[in-house]
């Protein structure tokens, strides 16, 4: 009974997580904080680019060990190296330092980005309530976008003062997340693994086995795709978008403002995600909301109300994150779901190592709103792309009808 009710509070305790996690005084700031010190936008998409090679190359060790040693190690560590990445960037003052930065903040990204989602499922799953996840996840983002709204305006309002008061509060709030990491029961799970003394095979081990489930479902890989590409458009539209605002005449408090209020309103909509799919149903988010994206990136590069458009495409980046994540898990088994949800990530990375230095690079020589009509370019195409898969694509189907008799 105490043990179930560890798992019970897992739930609770993984929404003041994420809410803590979230309040990061950094995330709204740094492109113009490096911009400052001296850095280019191409300098800025290569070290953005720098996070996401180290991802790559780190997402599926990372995960494995997730679901080998658990996910409250992996969380512990990854907040420990988001710690690290701080300070090292409030004492930087160099490309390489910085650089330096970036590869610590991508290792505390992949230690959590399995471990996390994982251990709430699978509390979930133990205590019956897997067929809850949809609506868990809803609250998360509330929570999610909460921690951010006050790390938008407190990190716009302090970072008009002094970066170092900012970077310093982040710091703080890094070590409280750690400390409180150690707060979670880890779900009990039959990996078989723990005869074994070689972590490299381990690992290996490991490694095959998720790949071996992708390749038996390839609805998984199609969902990872699908999202993960999106994902990339957001990332790199919420962080240029910064740089946008700044270059318009906003300051770092209105840009904080502005941030804060697309993150509160993208949370509203979320929670209402699972809501929404219960309409439109699964086909219905597969095709409507990336072509709402697509023209939401249409509407930030060519008018006046690029706020607005912004705003709308966060709401949708939630909604479609909270669907997608219900849809994956709903597909993987509990002992290779940090492994197979850390090729996700991987996936991402892989993504925003072309996209995101492209954009900065296009931002550099021409301007950003020439590099923002480049991306809803890339975006339409691959809607049209999407939409002919949904339509046509025999493999997705038959991955449909077998989940949907399983």
């Amino acid at each position: 009974m105490e043990y179930i009710n560890k798992l019970k509070q897992n739930v609770w305790k993984n929404y003041i997580f994420i809410f803590l996690s979230n309040i990061d005084l950094t995330h709204g700031t740094w492109m113009v904080y490096l911009a400052i010190k001296g850095m280019s936008l191409f300098q800025l998409g290569i070290v953005e680019g720098i996070f996401h090679i180290t991802s790559f190359l780190m997402e599926v060790p990372t995960g494995a060990v997730a679901d080998i040693w658990g996910r409250k190690v992996s969380r512990i560590l990854g907040r420990i190296s988001s710690l690290i990445s701080i300070i090292i960037l409030l004492f930087s003052s160099n490309f390489y330092l910085f650089a330096l930065a970036f590869v610590f903040s991508a290792i505390s990204y992949n230690l959590e980005s399995g471990a996390g989602e994982a251990l709430v499922y699978d509390s979930l799953k133990e205590l019956n309530r897997d067929g809850t996840y949809m609506k868990v996840v809803g609250i998360q983002e509330i929570a999610m976008q909460g921690g951010k709204v006050i790390g938008f305006l407190l990190g716009g309002y302090l970072a008009s003062k002094s970066y170092i008061y900012a970077y310093t509060v982040a710091a703080i709030f890094a070590t409280v997340t750690v400390i409180q990491c150690f707060s979670f029961t880890e779900p009990k799970m039959e990996v078989g693994h723990e005869e074994s003394r070689n972590v490299f095979s381990v690992i290996k081990k490991q490694v095959i086995g998720s790949l071996d489930v992708l390749k038996n479902n390839k609805k998984i890989g199609f969902l990872i795709v699908f999202s993960q590409v999106i994902f990339t458009f957001g990332t790199s539209l919420f962080f240029y978008f910064q740089n946008y605002l700044e270059g318009s005449g906003y300051t770092q408090s209105k840009i904080g403002i502005v941030l804060a209020v697309s993150s509160l309103i993208g949370a509203v909509v979320a929670s209402q995600a699972y809501k929404i799919e219960k309409k439109i149903k699964e086909k219905g988010i597969l095709m409507v909301m990336p072509i709402i994206s697509a023209i939401c990136l249409w509407g930030v590069a060519l008018t006046e109300y690029h706020f607005v458009f912004f705003v709308i495409f966060s709401g949708v980046d939630g909604i479609i994150y909270v669907a997608m994540t219900d849809y994956i898990n709903k597909l993987i088994p509990s002992d290779r779901r940090a492994t197979i949800l850390s090729f996700a990530s991987m996936v991402f990375s892989l993504f925003m190592i072309i996209i995101f230095p492209l954009i900065g690079k296009i931002g550099d020589v021409f301007s950003l709103k020439t590099a923002f009509i480049a991306l809803a370019i890339l975006a339409s195409v691959l809607v049209v792309i999407n939409i002919y898969v949904l339509t046509t694509g025999k493999e997705v189907k038959e991955q449909k009808s077998r989940s949907g008799n399983s």
